[in-house]
């Protein structure tokens, strides 16, 4: 284990604070960065996501997602937690949060938009980063990208009645321009140049040296990238974290308990189905990571830009990073072998 992935804990941390503080050092002069976007999409953030995303894509073997009926049990596994559990789930932990344990400190008006903020973030499954996680814990890059594949569809179908059902909002307007960029960007992109990587080093310098060699040295490109993410991240928000951190608190509680609820349900069951470590862990962490790109987007077209539900997507990009890499470290001390 090199020093990146033994002090990642502290890392993160450190990434954190940096970045809070980079955000109170510029002031306003931040939102010159963070304007920088392309259909809502951040394209520092885009850029530094898919130097994370890269190195999972190289090792997928073209030949083997022909197979993904294979798959089927992880691919189930997927399905119902994301699309039949976790909405549900988390309109139900943000209600009784936002309207009831919280509120003395929340207004009902700001707790309806809290709770809308958090059904956005629970209906939209995450596209990206899943294959970060799936790349630190050793999953299966072709069973991942086979999740996020049907994922990415299924987006297009069950998006809008499954928030239309818990919110009761009819007039939802969906950026499919946001779609769109995202899965070209977080999935398209990085999958051709990981193929023609692939196809590359395998011809010149065989299979061996592609995983024994040049793998372990995209990792590290992986994890730092991660960190700057973080730092950019917590810049962006850093004046807002400061300026309301018991509200921030607050939100991220709730946000917190679906996350890891949702992981240990989903890596519960792949273990009873007795499914690989490589195909549960990447089942488990896509489940519990969202597509906070569309759920920032959507909250801002419906209730505003300075609304709570918009303040909640943001709150939920703020935590999932670290609360991932908490979960990252349950999986990895947690391998196991089985037979699928």
């Amino acid at each position: 284990m090199g020093l990146f992935e033994r002090y990642l804990t502290v890392w993160v941390g450190l990434a954190i604070v940096a970045g809070i503080g980079v955000g109170a050092l510029l002031g306003d002069n931040i939102a010159i960065v963070s304007a920088w976007e392309y259909n809502t999409i951040n394209i520092p953030v885009a850029i530094l996501v898919w130097l994370m995303i890269y190195p999972m894509m190289v090792q997928v073997d073209f030949s083997s997602v022909r197979q993904a009926g294979d798959y089927w049990k992880g691919l189930s596994i997927t399905v119902v937690a994301n699309w039949l559990i976790k909405p549900f789930t988390m309109f139900g932990i943000a209600y009784l949060f936002f309207m009831h344990i919280f509120g003395a400190w929340i207004s009902v008006d700001l707790a309806t938009e809290y709770v809308a903020g958090a059904v956005l973030l629970g209906a939209a499954p995450c596209t990206a980063m899943v294959f970060v996680w799936s790349y630190l814990t050793k999953g299966d890059a072709n069973y991942t990208l086979s999740q996020v594949s049907v994922n990415d569809l299924l987006i297009l179908i069950v998006f809008i009645p499954i928030v239309q059902f818990l919110l009761g909002v009819t007039d939802i307007y969906i950026p499919y321009e946001t779609l769109v960029t995202s899965v070209v960007v977080f999935v398209v992109i990085p999958l051709v140049l990981g193929y023609l990587t692939n196809r590359w080093a395998i011809s010149s310098k065989g299979k061996e040296w592609l995983e024994n060699t040049f793998l372990p040295k995209l990792k590290p490109l992986s994890i730092v990238a991660l960190l700057t993410t973080l730092i950019l991240l917590f810049a962006y928000q850093g004046q807002t974290i400061i300026d309301q951190p018991f509200m921030i608190l607050l939100i991220a509680v709730p946000l917190t308990i679906q996350t890891y609820f949702i992981f240990y349900l989903t890596w519960k069951t792949g273990r009873v189905c007795n499914l690989p470590h490589n195909i549960v862990s990447p089942s488990a962490m896509i489940g519990a990571s969202n597509f906070f790109e569309l759920a920032v987007a959507v909250a801002i077209a419906l209730f505003g830009l300075n609304s709570g539900a918009a303040l909640v997507t943001v709150v939920g990009v703020l935590i999932e990073v670290p609360v991932m890499l908490s979960l990252v470290r349950f999986s990895n001390n947690n391998m196991y072998e089985t037979t699928p």
